[in-house]
């Protein structure tokens, strides 16, 4: 059946300038880390793009080794482009990204030039695409020169594979020093991606901490696991679920669901109780919601493996507002909790 996208879907989303440059993105992105390889039936991955995209979710984020298996993800979101989405190629902003593992040997990970480039070969290949709208290097590399690094973005911007610049989890040191090399090359530094959650605080450590160096650079920000690879939701406030990330080892330890973390997911529960949300929509909100200049997130990247999910997500946008009391609140609850797997080499 040929895809009719609803003629009000920029109606309700709010869109945002990335940093200081002319691109905008929607208040909530939607990244195919999960749900989007090929253990995720074909039409309910189709489902969840085409309600996103008529809820005005027009940015799509994905990297090389999302499925299972590696590429798969690409690879279907390729299929759902030719269906469903090429008509509405200039409407749609995707990104891919790379720098964790992908194939066998030493070329196929981290942050050289002959694998960024390669990698970002295959994944326009899988997804049929000429370009990419972003071009992350997922994780720094300790081993790579940062200059190679950047320079291969610089070379994947100039060749037109792809039109801005990325970083994934890079420090605030490294992304000053990235932002400095790239607009030494004549290629700004569009946007960092770093996971940010109530649970999950570090972006807003050191001096500068990441949000100042970013405005420091004119970049925007765009924060992965909003929600705490699912804590932050209704889901673990009884216990584990047999079919949950933490059950299944998907990105979510057991560990993770210590007594305190427990206290503080029921915690916040209650104010988002208190809102009138659901606590996913108001980790959400929080994430997303106004603050001075330099400080917001342009926009929040959550994954959603139902329309149900996503849906429930997206009503997030419609209450971003919080008194002071209610921050106040959400600080007591809203503590680092030894869930940034990415600082020990864990994907996003």
């Amino acid at each position: 059946m040929t895809f009719h996208p609803a003629e009000d879907r920029y109606d309700s989303m709010p869109y945002r300038r990335v940093g200081k440059s002319g691109l905008q993105l929607p208040a909530v992105s939607l990244g195919l880390w999960h749900n989007f390889g090929d253990d995720k039936p074909f039409d309910v991955q189709r489902d969840i793009l085409r309600r996103a995209f008529d809820l005005g979710v027009t940015h799509f984020d994905l990297a090389n080794n999302y499925g299972p298996p590696y590429g798969s993800a690409e690879t279907n979101f390729g299929r759902h482009l030719k269906d469903d989405f090429r008509p509405f190629r200039d409407e749609l902003v995707i990104s891919s990204k790379a720098g964790y593992d992908m194939w066998p040997g030493p070329y196929g990970d981290f942050g050289s030039r002959k694998y960024l480039l390669a990698s970002l070969d295959q994944s326009l290949g899988r997804m049929g695409l000429e370009y990419v709208d972003i071009f992350y290097s997922h994780r720094p590399d300790p081993a790579t020169p940062l200059e190679e690094t950047m320079g291969a973005l610089d070379t994947a911007v100039r060749s037109g594979r792809a039109l801005y610049a990325g970083i994934s989890s890079y420090s605030p040191e490294q992304t000053l020093q990235a932002a400095a090399i790239l607009r030494d090359l004549g290629t700004p530094l569009l946007i960092h991606q770093p996971s940010y959650s109530m649970l999950n605080r570090w972006v807003e450590n050191g001096t500068p901490n990441l949000p100042e160096a970013l405005e420091q650079v004119g970049a925007g920000s765009i924060a992965f696991s909003p929600l705490a690879q699912g804590l932050l939701t209704n889901r673990y406030l009884h216990g584990v679920p047999a079919d949950s990330r933490a059950a299944a080892h998907k990105s979510l330890s057991e560990d993770s669901l210590s007594e305190d973390n427990l206290r503080r997911i029921r915690g916040l529960n209650a104010i988002a109780e208190g809102r009138g949300q659901t606590l996913a929509q108001m980790a959400i909100a929080w994430i997303i919601r106004p603050q001075p200049k330099g400080t917001a997130v342009t926009s929040a990247l959550i994954g959603a493996s139902s329309v149900r999910q996503l849906e429930d997500s997206l009503t997030a946008v419609q209450n971003l507002d919080f008194t002071a009391e209610e921050l106040h609140a959400i600080d007591e609850f809203a503590v680092d909790s030894d869930i940034n797997t990415w600082t020990k080499g864990r994907q996003g």
